[in-house]
């Protein structure tokens, strides 16, 4: 909780927790103060636009939440408290809910627009499989395009990744990458289950990512799944295309049950893009480009071929993913792994 000044060597003692809340227009946190930099740079800066919580939630993702007081701040923290487990060795706590596990909702059946360009709220699915629609989302202002946070099934605490069509198309970026990956790491540190909502069309391209380091930060969430021991459960509610597909909690990083729904496109890349690449000396013809996407998608980019490759568990209704989520739980709930002993790690920070 930062809830005044903090400033120089100090920050790093925020920084190597789980979680930072701040109180908007009276914390800040910053390694060099407005005068400093003033000094130094000759650039003139509020300590509310260095490192006040707008700027931390914002722009630099240090912060998780901001808030407009201390009371609203503790109140926070203590909804927040609510999902953890005191330390790694116990249990979250597990609370009661008159929700039941096989509750099916028709509305999700219709979520997903028919037209495969047009975004939806991914938000709006993870608030209707959860536990009487309660999910505390985490770092909801910076990297939108991914959701993350907490919600509880059948009482018990999970942890929530999902792609954000709304922004981005749902595309995994820098900043994406890194946000998903430290709570997928936070999630596993804790032993709380990992759900994944897949609806992503690549790494986000362009020459800003590729010199910021895209390949390092995205082998950030790649490696965080596949070190990730807790039970792990994907649902593919539309495009996993290429490696923002395997990223994504895939099966082939080890993930426990994979499902998608039926119009769900798991491909290396989408059928438009694919069909000029291929019949590239087709591309003149109208006509014959639209018969191959059409043979595209029906051979390659559809869930049933995946799902006789075994890359995808079961093709499911939209309306039954809550139920088959916290069937899966329950199943995994005494997943062991017993990984050979290593010093550590060798993350790619």
């Amino acid at each position: 909780m930062i809830m005044g000044p903090c400033a120089g060597g100090a920050v790093y003692s925020p920084a190597m927790t789980d979680f930072i809340f701040m109180v908007r227009d009276s914390s800040y946190m910053f390694v060099t103060g407005p005068e400093v930099v003033k000094t130094v740079t000759h650039e003139e800066v509020t300590a509310e636009a260095l490192g006040g919580a707008t700027t931390h939630t914002t722009l630099s993702g240090v912060a998780d939440l901001a808030f407009d007081n201390d009371v609203d701040a503790l109140l926070m923290l203590r909804r927040l408290y609510n999902y953890l487990p005191l330390n790694n060795r116990e249990k979250a706590p597990v609370r009661k809910s008159n929700d039941r596990a096989d509750r099916i909702d028709i509305s999700l059946d219709t979520l997903v627009p028919d037209n495969a360009n047009k975004p939806y709220d991914i938000k709006e699915l993870i608030v209707k499989v959860s536990d009487d629609g309660d999910f505390f989302e985490l770092q909801p202002d910076y990297a939108k395009n991914i959701v993350i946070g907490f919600c509880r099934m059948e009482g018990h605490t999970v942890g929530i990744v999902a792609n954000q069509p709304m922004v981005l198309a749902g595309c995994l970026d820098i900043k994406s990458s890194i946000k998903a990956a430290r709570f997928v790491r936070f999630c596993d540190a804790f032993n709380i289950p990992v759900v994944t909502f897949v609806d992503v069309p690549g790494f986000l391209p362009g020459t800003s990512q590729e010199h910021g380091g895209i390949i390092k930060h995205g082998a950030k969430l790649l490696y965080a799944y596949a070190e990730c021991t807790v039970p792990k459960i994907t649902v593919i509610t539309r495009k996993a295309y290429g490696g923002a597909y395997d990223v994504m909690a895939s099966k082939h990083l080890r993930g426990d049950v994979n499902f998608a729904w039926p119009n769900a496109e798991i491909a290396v890349m989408g059928a438009k893009g694919a069909v000029e690449i291929i019949f590239r000396e087709e591309k003149g013809d109208s006509v014959k480009i639209a018969s191959r996407e059409v043979e595209y998608k029906a051979k390659f980019a559809n869930p049933f071929i995946a799902s006789a490759r075994g890359f995808i568990d079961d093709v499911i209704q939209p309306h039954e993913t809550r139920k088959r989520i916290c069937r899966s739980l329950v199943m995994l709930r005494d997943k062991k792994i017993e990984n050979p002993w290593r010093k550590h790690g060798n993350v790619p920070l």
